[in-house]
């Protein structure tokens, strides 16, 4: 399953989702197109979506470049540097294309998510 993130006056990003947590990434995917703003925690972009979802495969530690979901907040979170999730978080794909884009991203920068 491919998506692509808009942010606006930045660029566009491609991902796969993937099956670290196949049925997080299932209802993520039913239920594109979601949009919000920009929110930023230290490496990490992220903003609330409307997906609620339990845990599943919970990681406490994250790869540059994964994307994943995050059930307290209802989150959708985006990793570009090191730092790591601030509580456990269910991965569901990776960035494929245009990582560099999310360093630029500033807070309050109004996200899409779209089906590829």
């Amino acid at each position: 399953m491919e998506i692509e993130i808009e942010i606006s006056k930045k660029g566009r990003i491609k991902a796969i989702l993937d099956d670290r947590n196949p049925k997080t990434a299932q209802s993520f995917f039913e239920n594109i197109p979601m949009e919000g703003p920009a929110q930023l925690w230290h490496e990490e972009v992220y903003f609330p979506i409307p997906l609620v979802h339990d845990y599943e495969n919970p990681s406490p530690s994250s790869n540059r470049g994964d994307i994943s979901y995050w059930p307290p907040g209802n989150a959708f979170c985006i990793f570009f540097g090191d730092s790591q999730p601030a509580s456990d978080v269910n991965h569901i794909g990776r960035i494929v294309e245009g990582l560099k884009i999310i360093e630029d991203v500033d807070e309050g920068d109004w996200m899409v998510i779209k089906k590829a």
